[in-house]
């Protein structure tokens, strides 16, 4: 980072009163580094702060918020053409923030902060899906799915990532499987699936490593799914202690498709997509994050 460097702090408006972090934005002001901050109201607001980014010709745009916002912020920046792209800088500030967790960005706001400006900046997949959607973590559809879309803001506020288990286990009564068939090179599989997980990054759901082999920089997704035999045994022992066994399909791919008789939704980091066919791509080298040496999402 040069000493006229600029940076961009784009916070989700919920994580706009956080006392630490305005300390931090201060520190770093004081030590000569130059960093504006914008809060973000309403859809569409962190776009517009990514254009105005690039176009100040920042060095690093800085998510300050959870999975939704760190997925934002990432289309957006990919949709600045490569020669003024800023860098991807990463400050957790979420109800579970998996991508972050997964990332080993710290999470006291001072070193996420410091990391985030200073830190080297490692490229990076996106996943692209059907024609303009996107995301930079995970994809998930299935019963985890409506879990993730389902659990109450008041369990998400008390408990954080913990919640989704908790009212998982609330709902296994809703379990319910989606036949699908998914095709992708030298690979098919068709039948009913309880859980599919299409992992850019390895954890969703606050905490739950779905697809623990995934990598952001290998070009590859990593699917994992869970089948309807079993359904229970097989989601507990999986989900919850780790456990393969014969109900569990893995393969790890540069492209997928999904085809459903009938609509399934999927969650693209926090935000949900129903159709009948999804088109799932890797972006190899999309973006560039600024990550820890020992990220262990890195190859």
């Amino acid at each position: 980072m040069s000493e006229s460097s600029v940076n961009v702090l784009i916070l989700n408006g919920k994580g706009a009163g956080n006392d630490d972090l305005r300390q931090a934005v201060n520190a770093l002001r004081q030590d000569g580094v130059t960093l504006h901050v914008r809060v973000t109201w309403e859809q569409g607001d962190a776009g517009r702060f990514v254009a105005e980014a690039a176009a100040l010709g920042a060095d690093t745009v800085i998510a300050g918020g959870g999975d939704g916002t760190i997925n934002e912020i990432a289309t957006a920046l990919y949709q600045v053409s490569p020669a003024q792209r800023p860098a991807l800088g990463i400050v957790p500030l979420g109800t579970a923030n998996d991508f972050a967790t997964a990332c080993a960005i710290p999470d006291t706001m001072e070193n996420a902060l410091q990391l985030a400006v200073k830190g080297h900046a490692y490229a990076i997949d996106l996943v692209k899906v059907n024609q303009d959607r996107f995301f930079i973590n995970m994809a998930t559809g299935g019963f985890g799915t409506r879990i993730t879309t389902e659990t109450p803001e008041r369990l998400k506020s008390a408990l954080g990532g913990v919640s989704y288990l908790l009212h998982g286990l609330m709902r296994m009564d809703t379990l319910k499987a989606d036949h699908c068939v998914i095709t992708g090179p030298d690979f098919r599989w068709e039948g009913d699936a309880l859980v599919i997980g299409i992992g850019n990054g390895k954890q969703a759901g606050g905490g739950q490593a779905l697809c623990p082999e995934a990598l952001i920089n290998d070009r590859l997704l990593q699917l994992r799914l869970f089948t309807s035999e079993e359904l229970v045994p097989a989601f507990l022992r999986s989900m919850l202690n780790g456990e393969e066994n014969q109900n569990v399909v893995s393969a790890a791919l540069p492209w997928l498709e999904i085809d459903a008789p009938h609509e399934m939704t999927f969650n693209l980091d926090g935000e949900p997509l129903s159709d009948t066919h999804f088109r799932i791509d890797v972006l190899p080298e999309a973006i560039a994050c600024r990550l820890p040496p020992n990220c262990p999402l890195l190859g």
